[in-house]
């Protein structure tokens, strides 16, 4: 049976779980350690089959990178936007993104196509890049709201706060993983609560 004679629900739910695995996958040895053979036989296809669904092994990579991205706006994201406008989303953006990095502490395929492709040219890079600067944009957005309910200052610079969210989440995601969750979580706390005094009005 070719592929244009599978029914689409069962192409789709086939490619699903070999996007599953592969994220799993991802998540233990990056984007760059995956492996169509390995794939494959972790859901039990065939290499060809694999390709049936993924043109090419960056194809592959990409989708993976996107998946990612969906599933991190599903979790982070999206339950903030629930919460009133201004510092009590934008604490719960932070609160969300603690919650994901709880649960990633044995590998996020964000970070690690971040420290993968940082120094790349090519496709992948680029869409490491625009995901990443989407991600800061919305955190900007949020900031912005919060200065408009007149949470933060008028002169925050979302930019530089956006920045400085970011890299004590970055943080956290390391001493994490290196040190332990729970002292890591202890410390980033700490530092968010003294960022939110050091932009208050």
């Amino acid at each position: 049976m070719s592929s244009t004679t599978i029914p689409a629900g069962k192409r789709a739910a086939t490619r699903d779980t070999i996007l599953d695995q592969a994220y799993a996958m991802a998540r233990c040895d990056g984007l760059e350690g995956l492996s169509i053979g390995t794939l494959a036989a972790g859901v039990g296809m065939s290499k060809s089959g694999v390709f049936a669904h993924f043109g090419s092994r960056e194809e592959l990579q990409r989708a993976v990178l996107e998946l990612g991205a969906q599933r991190f706006m599903k979790d982070v994201l999206l339950p903030a936007l629930k919460e009133p406008r201004g510092l009590p989303r934008l604490r719960a953006i932070v609160a969300n993104w603690f919650a994901w990095a709880r649960r990633h502490q044995s590998g996020c395929v964000l970070l690690s196509a971040a420290s993968e492709y940082d120094g790349r040219d090519g496709a992948l890079h680029d869409a490491v890049v625009a995901q990443q600067a989407g991600w800061r944009g919305e955190l900007q957005k949020a900031i912005a709201q919060a200065v408009g309910e007149g949470h933060l200052r008028a002169d925050t610079d979302a930019a530089q706060l956006a920045f400085e969210i970011y890299a004590l989440l970055l943080g956290l995601h390391h001493d994490g993983g290196l040190f332990g969750y729970g002292e890591a979580e202890r410390r980033t706390t700490a530092a968010f609560e003294r960022l939110w005094r050091s932009w208050q009005p």
